[in-house]
């Protein structure tokens, strides 16, 4: 049976407040130190921004520094910049001034308690501009590009340019976009069944397509032409594509992995559209491939298990088995 702790005592929260109170008035800034005059100075520049400004000590936080040296640049609510100070040492005007004091706070805890200036001076801060992240809110779609007759069931962008994309559809087709005037660039028509995946080449220069008509085509992106004939050879349709990285390929012959429902995997060359090996190992459907950097492909199936393959020998040299579900 668990243990109750008994609530406090009268005595002991009367200590607690105490100690609360104690603790605030400690970090509290206190209020007659009166006013100090701030002179903002740029990093980047040197120069001096606005003439010198006299704070309230109680009101000289970080964040009213910002608000304030943002109003004196003139900057709206939507282009406030936040900003670092530093105290400078030495002349502001000399070649020779250098910031030795960050204001992390503000003024009070910073700079005057540890008797570094006190409100008779006039005190010189340098600031710089902090990197700014604003993340905007997706609340309604910037463009619809109509084309696919059915649904579309892949897409990729161009790895030189995401100004471009293609996409594979239900209908049979893939299709190339630009996706800066929202317009489609080429159609690429051959398959017989549905398009279930594209995949572009490392250097921008080809792109796969394997559907449910169990072949894989390579398409010219320039023209949206074929590059020579289609490569069949499973016998149940293609679920995923993977190129060879591009740092592995022999001049002139890319190749890539393609991954089947028949439980099998692929490698072709697709200069000559010709199998080069089969990894059969896989007791179901192939899902997923990935060709790693190191010579490995990767592939996992509903047989719930992930395969490592020597791509250079097409042999197995791990079986990774730990899921209970594909």
């Amino acid at each position: 049976m668990a243990t109750v702790l008994p609530p406090p005592s009268k005595r002991q929260k009367v200590a607690a407040a105490t100690r609360a109170r104690e603790q605030q008035d400690i970090d509290t800034i206190p209020e007659n130190l009166g006013s100090i005059r701030i002179q903002f100075h740029d990093h980047a520049t040197g120069t001096t921004t606005g003439p010198a400004v006299s704070v309230p000590v109680a009101d000289a936080t970080v964040k009213n520094l910002e608000l304030l040296l943002n109003t004196l640049q003139g900057n709206d609510e939507s282009g406030r910049i936040p900003y670092r100070f530093s105290l400078l040492r030495g002349d502001p005007a000399s070649d020779t001034a250098e910031p030795f004091q960050d204001v992390s706070s503000d003024i009070y805890r910073s700079i005057l308690r540890s008797g570094l200036r006190s409100t008779e001076d006039k005190i010189d801060l340098q600031y710089t501009p902090q990197a700014v992240f604003r993340v905007k809110a997706v609340s309604r779609c910037s463009a619809s590009i109509p084309g696919h007759g059915e649904a579309i069931l892949a897409t990729q962008f161009s790895p030189s340019s995401s100004a471009r994309m293609v996409s594979g559809s239900g209908d049979g087709t893939a299709r190339i976009w630009d996706c800066e005037t929202g317009t489609p660039v080429h159609t690429l028509k051959g398959h017989t069944s549905w398009v279930l995946v594209v995949s572009w080449s490392p250097d921008d220069q080809a792109i796969a397509t394997g559907s449910m008509d169990n072949s894989v085509r390579i398409w010219d992106p320039s023209t949206g032409k074929p590059l020579g004939s289609p490569m069949k050879g499973h016998s149940k349709w293609v679920s995923s594509i993977a190129w060879e990285p591009y740092h592995l390929q022999a001049s002139g012959t890319p190749r890539i992995a393609s991954a089947s429902k028949d439980a099998t995997v692929r490698i072709w060359n697709t200069t000559i559209a010709r199998v080069e090996m089969v990894l059969s190992g896989h007791k179901g459907s192939v899902s997923c491939v990935k060709w790693g950097g190191t010579g490995f492909i990767y592939t996992a199936s509903h047989d719930k298990t992930v395969k490592v393959w020597n791509a250079d020998k097409g042999t197995l040299a791990h079986t990774l088995n730990a899921h209970a579900h594909w």
